[in-house]
């Protein structure tokens, strides 16, 4: 209303010099297509009027209206009685123009069309002449605007009593001329309204200006209004013109209803009605949204055959969509061939839709050359086109191709959006290419583009890397760009910091976001007390523990779970029994296997093996659903005891509750019988993970190395060695240490020489054990000038020698006669605070060489996070 309050005096002045300079109106109205830009032009409606082509009884021709004399206007007065007006204009009701002429003199227009009976005289005679019809239009649209809030109603009523009492038979033009006057002042409702007042009276609208509050309707989404107005058209026998169908289609599809639309399009062909390539083009849209695609390739034929053009852009773009939708890339492209055929190049539009489509189909290479022509002929991609192309080649982990195609949208001055960046970096860590992730990380943070979500994910990526600074710099830099760390934030902080086995920091960081309210979750609680734990460092773990119920922070069952596990790790399995048990009574937790898990892992790592039987006993009381962990626990606890049969009972109990063993459940099995140097069984279930597709880690490995090494079965030891490089397992010292071992034995030095340099080579830094049994074993092979080399090595390595390696070249040096050597080496094992043994003892006092240590007990002294565990 405001705004078409601000213009009405615009209006007016407008047709006040319509009527000093009076020019014929003519255009038809249309609306504006969305289709097909070349064969029409958008039109608003509300500047229009009607061409008096249009309608009966007018003629083009018009004789220009008499003129009034300047002296005649300066003689004009206000002053005359509306009654003698009235009288003279009805005395000239069948001379418009001398009518016309006789009002522009007497009374101004502005107070013409402020209203009463010499307005509505003036109308009803200005209708009769075609001469006149331009003019009573006009007073009417003037008449409208200055009275804003007179209602239709009130109006048809003035005009059917005015009719009555001044004997004049009542005209459909007059209404029709209202009802566009109400749209020219962009009163919708009050033509929705007029256009109800026709019907109900009988009066046939004019097909133009119904099709203006069509028009209208459809542009303000009053879809049903429309359709209602259209119903009562047909209901008395007025179909409409084109224009009315194409209007009516549109608001089918704009409520997403196509076949509704093309009901409207058969009943229209079904008429004979002349189609025109607009309505083609809305048919054609329609069936591609249905989806028909079989009717919508026969309509394109259709049109083309019939009216002798070929389609727009946008409809073979629809078409092309359609059929990539549809899974249909052959028709997709000889749509798009006919479209270049007939000169009218590819849309970006329809060039996304088959890049999709290509791509869709894994055939990456035809969606790339398409995508490379379309920068060739000039044609830009824009984002949606590279984003398109690029999320596919990470989906199908072409990660390079996508990366230099992103680089490409950069080149091109096209900012990405945040969800591609985030997509394009995921895929380079899935490919393990962290550098590049970082790289576009550290771009888009410069452009803006970071957000938290994308900063936490690169944070989780450092941590993990064991970046720690680099990690803190980055939530320095996040604070300096306005993106608060969340609590993802300092989670993965935290959990950087635990398992680095820096608790103290780690503590720090829980501080820090208590103190600025950020609220601690299930993982936060978690993280800490497992680090804690871990750490061995009970106190600290118990101290969170009572802030969380201080806090009163309803717990997880995870954090829950993450306490009993913590409470068996460090050796207090039955008080974690224990309070699993007041847990369950109080209803904070469940009898979850998990917990139960721990309790049995726990008590067999203290040698209870009866109270892990019990707490295995007491889970299928309880109706607790046994998992593989359950039974990999109770198999490598049985194992260590050297309880084979029951280990082997465990894994036949597993096959009777339909559970496989797991990588775990083998190790412990292989590891049972490769001690017990039963390696005919160990390879026998070797060979059963591998035919069950698993795939073996070094330390099931590393125990049949160990297993063949201590049978002395080094070929077979050699052999699991190659299978494993040639599986891409990485070996461990561990491995490198038991076969350099059991070759020195055997008096292979050449090979143990090689094992060894490939020690150096990949980066592993041998340790007291490996060069206890290169000492010892080169020692036993007369090789004792490279064994006093090792003693020397392993001290510019700073690695301290133990008492079986000073032992060995002492014994080595007596043996030499170099005593000098030999007491000197005592000396300094005292000054490093080695205590020695009766070996040393036998040699310096008795002068007794006695013989070099067993290599098996050299490997036993190994520590246990060395040793071949599963």
């Amino acid at each position: 209303m405001s705004t078409f309050l601000s213009s009405t005096r615009f209006s007016r002045l407008l047709l006040l010099h319509r009527f000093i300079n009076p020019k014929p109106f003519s255009s038809q109205s249309r609306f504006p297509n969305q289709l097909d830009n070349n064969r029409s032009r958008d039109t608003d409606s509300t500047n229009e009027t009607i061409s008096e082509l249009q309608f009966p009884h007018k003629t083009s021709a018009r004789d220009p209206l008499p003129l009034i004399s300047t002296s005649e206007l300066e003689n004009q007065s206000d002053g005359v009685d509306d009654a003698r007006v009235i009288e003279v204009l009805l005395g000239r009701r069948n001379d418009p123009v001398s009518a016309l002429q006789y009002c522009n003199w007497v009374k101004p227009l502005s107070r013409i069309c402020e209203g009463g009976d010499v307005f509505w005289v003036l109308i009803h005679i200005l209708v009769t002449s075609p001469q006149t019809y331009d003019r009573a239009s006009n007073l009417l649209v003037l008449f409208v605007s200055s009275n804003p809030n007179l209602i239709p109603s009130l109006m048809v009523n003035n005009l059917v009593d005015s009719a009555q009492r001044f004997g004049f038979g009542i005209d459909s033009r007059v209404f029709n001329y209202l009802l566009n006057a109400y749209i020219r002042n962009r009163r919708t409702d009050y033509a929705v309204d007029c256009f109800g007042l026709m019907i109900e009276r009988n009066v046939i609208p004019f097909v133009p200006y119904v099709n203006n509050v069509l028009s209208s309707l459809v542009r303000s989404n009053s879809i049903s209004e429309a359709k209602e107005i259209y119903n009562k058209m047909v209901g008395i026998g007025v179909a409409g013109d084109n224009v009315t169908t194409q209007l009516l289609m549109r608001a089918c599809l704009r409520e997403r209803k196509p076949k509704e639309a093309v009901k409207i399009f058969r009943r229209v062909t079904s008429r004979g009605a002349e189609l025109d390539s607009l309505l083609y083009s809305l048919a054609i849209l329609a069936a591609c949204k249905m989806p028909d695609l079989v009717m919508a390739l026969d309509l394109l034929r259709e049109m083309r055959e019939k009216l002798r053009v070929p389609a727009s852009q946008e409809t073979y773009t629809s078409v092309i969509v359609a059929s990539v939708k549809e899974g249909n890339m052959e028709e997709a492209v000889k749509v798009k061939d006919e479209m270049i055929g007939f000169g009218i190049p590819m849309s970006v539009i329809a060039a996304t839709s088959l890049v999709t489509g290509y791509c869709k189909g894994n055939e990456l290479g035809k969606a790339l050359d398409l995508f490379n022509k379309m920068e060739e002929e000039g044609l830009a991609p824009d984002r949606v086109m590279f984003s398109v192309i690029t999320e596919w080649f990470c989906r199908y982990e072409k990660i390079e191709k996508a990366v230099e195609i992103y680089k490409r949208m950069k080149a091109a001055g096209i900012t990405p959006s945040s969800v591609l960046v985030h997509t394009i970096m995921n895929g380079c860590l899935k490919a393990e290419s962290p550098e590049v992730a970082l790289e576009i990380f550290n771009d888009c943070f410069d452009t803006g583009l970071a957000h938290s979500f994308m900063c936490n994910k690169i944070l989780s990526l450092l941590c993990k890397q064991g970046k720690i600074d680099a990690a803190t710099s980055l939530l320095e830099m996040m604070e300096n760009k306005g993106i608060e760390p969340n609590i993802v934030s300092c989670n993965n902080m935290m959990l950087a910091h635990c398992r680095t086995k820096n608790m103290g920091l780690a503590c720090l960081i829980f501080s820090v976001m208590l103190e600025k309210g950020l609220e601690p979750n299930n993982f936060t609680y978690s993280i800490l007390i497992d680090g804690c734990f871990k750490n061995q460092d009970e106190q600290s773990a118990w101290d969170v523990i009572n802030q969380m119920v201080s806090s009163n922070f309803e717990a997880s069952e995870v954090v829950y779970n993450t306490i009993i596990n913590g409470l068996c790790k460090v050796g207090q399995t039955s008080k974690a029994r224990e309070m699993l048990q007041d847990l369950i009574k109080e209803k904070r937790c469940s009898m979850s296997c998990t917990s139960y898990n721990s309790i049995i892992d726990g008590f067999f790592r203290e040698g209870e093996t009866d109270s892990a039987v019990e707490t295995y006993r007491e889970m299928n009381e309880n109706g607790i659903s046994l998992d593989v962990v359950t039974f990999t626990s109770l198999i490598n606890g049985f194992c260590k005891i050297d309880r084979m049969d029951l280990a082997l009972e465990t894994r036949q109990e597993m096959k009777s509750k339909d559970l496989k063993l797991d990588i775990p459940a083998y190790c412990a099995l292989i590891d049972g019988f490769c001690k017990k140097q039963d390696m005919k069984t160990a390879y026998s279930l070797f060979s059963e993970l591998l035919e069950r597709g698993l795939i073996p880690n070094v330390s099931v490995y590393n125990s049949l190395i160990s297993g063949f090494r201590n049978v002395g079965n080094m070929n077979a030891a050699i052999d699991m060695y190659k299978k494993m490089v040639n599986d891409g397992i990485r070996c461990d010292l561990f491995t490198y240490t038991t076969l350099i071992d059991g070759l020195l034995k055997d008096g292979n030095l050449i090979f143990a020489s090689d094992l060894y340099s490939e020690v150096v080579a990949s980066g592993l830094a041998p340790d007291e054990i490996l060069y206890t049994v290169l000492v010892n074993g080169l020692s036993k092979k007369g090789q004792f000038v490279k064994a006093s080399k090792m003693l020397e090595e392993m001290k510019k390595k700073d690695v301290t020698p133990n008492v079986l390696i000073y032992s060995t070249v002492i014994a080595g040096h007596y043996r030499e006669g170099n005593l000098d050597e030999a007491f000197r080496l005592h000396a300094e094992m005292l000054e490093k605070g080695i205590v020695h043994d009766d070996t040393i003892f036998s040699i310096l006092v008795s002068g007794q060489v006695a013989k070099p240590p067993a290599a098996d007990r050299i490997i036993s002294l190994a520590p246990p996070e060395t040793r071949s565990s599963c």
